[in-house]
């Protein structure tokens, strides 16, 4: 007989599973929805503050009680943190992990850093912040949950009744560090997104698809690829964030097929190379380059104080990848052909190491580009700034309030607003937004044809905001190129529109 162990998000208890539950006992498993201690009936009884701590040992405690050999663990939202701490001390016990909508964080990761409510975040993040960690977050109101996640699927009865039955959240369990020894290693898990997008066009806690999570993995970086694990299933659900009280039914259907081993496997050899190692998709010789702090210049040939670019990766990336990004090929690549063409390319390591990161990498950029100013062979008049993959958010800032000497922003298959499931991104990068402010500021775009269709979303709403207000913008478009083609595509039309996009930004430089 199938066990599963239920247990929900924040707000929410055991109720939240009634019907799911049953429609699962219906079909002869055996189940235990939780309610977590300060989310219901369930208090703490010694007065002291509920965290972390507090939850993983009630998931501990429900396990020790159950005498069945291999549980299911159902893990929603916020959930997966005590789950998975609990999972990682009793791993014998643990047939499958489920992942319901939910993150995949990592040992020192806090559930602060996935809240997708920004104001709750950031009251959170104050200095202050520890001292008000025993402080219960108030339930949201019937129009507030979709801060939370998608409400898709949910009628105006049923948001209702989440408010009521509905219990404070206690913050302090949001702040403590997940704990993890490895011993998780090698267990089977499933991941279940949830992929109807809320009323502003994503989904505030969700939204990830298989298509998205096989295009991460195919990079090669290493929180990505661990998800090409043969032991690791997905599906999704065309619901919101609350699918046990959305769509209870398939849930639990889902829910019965991930428990017998089904579900979508993501598929990457082993063998292939990582696409940020791949090699630059033009034949650029090797030059010499100066490395100063986290900033590396490569040099032209020619005398005098010279234009610059500089070169902006995207991420997240973790922050033990090596090489470090200023060091694949892709980006030494463009600073090299750069240099060629008589302009100071220059590569850069910036801290997006998770998505809570824009912050600390805007400034780690600023930071680097006054250092590219302050270079006697730089024009510090004549500054390009090009963005690739996610970090193009970053180009926010320059959009927004452009400084005289920026002559060019440059973005190659660009993210232009956070992603489905990316709300931890502070509202401030948010380019769509900013191009409103961009006035005279040139702006070239290389697309790739063959995008992820989640990107090119963000890239058609810049686009459309871009033209409202009449910004300059010039398209070079790769029809048969992926995300990454600079590296990913060997092909004609990939060296074309490199060379094309060089020879815009070089032309600005110039102006």
């Amino acid at each position: 007989m199938t066990v599963f162990v239920l247990v929900s998000g924040p707000f929410t208890g055991g109720w939240i599973w009634r019907e799911t539950a049953q429609r699962l006992r219906e079909s002869g498993a055996e189940v235990h929805p939780l309610t977590l201690t300060g989310l219901g009936e369930r208090l703490q009884q010694d007065g002291a503050a509920t965290d972390l701590e507090t939850h993983i040992e009630d998931v501990v405690q429900l396990i020790d009680h159950l005498d069945a050999p291999e549980l299911v663990m159902v893990a929603h939202d916020y959930a997966i943190h005590p789950v998975l701490a609990a999972a990682d001390r009793r791993p014998k016990r643990i047939g499958r992990i489920v992942h319901l909508d939910a993150g995949l964080p990592q040992d020192g990761d806090a559930a602060l850093a996935l809240v997708p409510d920004q104001e709750v975040r950031e009251r959170l993040l104050r200095p202050d912040g520890p001292a008000e960690h025993d402080w219960r977050i108030p339930v949201p109101r019937p129009d507030e949950w979709q801060r939370w996640g998608s409400t898709a699927g949910l009628s105006d009865e049923a948001l209702a009744g989440l408010s009521r039955d509905a219990a404070p959240h206690p913050s302090g369990t949001l702040v403590q560090p997940l704990r993890l020894t490895g011993a998780l290693a090698g267990l089977p898990s499933t991941g279940i997104f949830c992929t109807s997008p809320g009323e502003s066009g994503t989904n505030a806690a969700g939204g990830m698809t298989i298509a998205m999570v096989e295009a991460f993995a195919r990079t090669g970086l290493p929180q990505f690829r661990a998800l090409a694990d043969p032991a690791v299933t997905f599906f999704e659900l065309a619901t919101g964030h609350w699918p046990m009280l959305s769509a209870p039914a398939e849930l639990a259907a889902v829910l019965l097929r991930a428990a017998a081993g089904e579900g979508h496997r993501i598929t990457v050899s082993r063998d292939e190379q990582p696409l940020y190692l791949k090699p630059f998709v033009l034949d650029v010789p090797e030059r010499p380059h100066e490395r100063t702090g986290a900033v590396d210049l490569f040099l032209p040939d020619v005398d005098g104080p010279r234009p610059a670019v500089v070169f902006v990766h995207g991420g997240p990336v973790p922050a033990e990848v090596r090489p470090t990004p200023r060091d694949w090929p892709l980006y030494t690549g463009h600073a090299r052909y750069a240099a060629s063409r008589g302009v100071v390319g220059v590569t850069v390591d910036h801290g997006l190491h998770a998505l809570t990161d824009y912050a600390q990498a805007a400034g780690d950029i600023a930071t680097a580009v006054e250092l590219v100013r302050a270079d006697p062979r730089v024009d510090a008049d004549r500054i390009a700034v090009w963005f690739f993959s996610a970090g193009g958010l970053l180009a926010a800032d320059w959009l927004a309030a452009p400084p005289p000497w920026l002559r060019c922003v440059a973005a190659s298959y660009p993210v232009l607003a956070p992603l489905p499931g990316w709300s931890p991104v502070d509202a401030r990068f948010r380019p769509v937004t900013a191009v409103r402010s961009a006035g005279e500021l040139p702006i070239v775009l290389s697309r790739a044809g063959l995008e992820q269709a989640e990107i090119a979303a963000t890239v058609a709403d810049f686009l459309a905001a871009a033209e409202d207000v009449g910004a300059r913008i010039e398209i070079v478009d790769v029809p048969s190129g992926h995300h990454g083609f600079d590296a990913a595509d060997h092909i004609d039309d990939s060296r074309h529109a490199v060379a094309a996009a060089h020879h815009a930004v070089l032309a600005h430089l110039q102006a």
